[in-house]
């Protein structure tokens, strides 16, 4: 195993800012007990891919319902290396639950934005079936895979990124 990366929470003051544009009608203090219960990914095996992001509040999505969660996390990726961030396989599977841009791409640059590098993650439940999708506090509802990327002969690449979806523009 190469060891690559690191999770750490975001500052307490991006966190409480990220939380209540979120959720507006959040309270500062609600958005503190949030802070203080975020969990940093881990795998559950030695043998998982996968490092599982936790709810740092319980969240409930009825059927083809969606979600913006702050997760409070960023992650601090070596060059050459890049975080996928998908849905737990078992909620996939169960309640057709998604992330919305499919698969979440986290660029090894991403953690120096002027946002720390806060991960979030929009999720929707696309069951076809009527049934709501419960998530409790402190519950693995994504899960996160380390992956080794390569880049052309010719690249040269040389733009700086500063914030998230969308920061950085791309030549035509």
């Amino acid at each position: 195993m190469v060891r690559i990366a690191k999770f750490e929470k975001v500052s307490a003051a991006r966190f409480v800012a990220d939380w209540i544009s979120t959720f507006p009608q959040q309270t500062v203090e609600q958005a503190v007990y949030a802070y203080e219960n975020i969990k940093l990914p881990v795998r559950a095996t030695s043998g998982s891919a996968g490092y599982d992001f936790f709810a740092p509040v319980g969240f409930e999505l009825p059927s083809g319902g969606n979600i913006k969660m702050p997760t409070g996390i960023r992650a601090v990726i070596e060059e050459g290396w890049v975080l996928t961030l998908y849905p737990r396989s078992s909620l996939g599977f169960k309640y057709r639950f998604q992330l919305d841009n499919s698969v979440g791409v986290i660029d090894s640059d991403y953690a120096h934005s002027d946002n720390e590098g806060h991960i979030f993650l929009r999720m929707t439940n696309d069951n076809r079936e009527g049934k709501g999708l419960r998530i409790p506090a402190g519950s693995a509802f994504a899960q996160g895979i380390f992956l080794p990327f390569g880049i052309t002969v010719d690249d040269n690449a040389c733009g700086i990124r500063n914030g998230g979806f969308g920061s950085t523009n791309t030549r035509a």
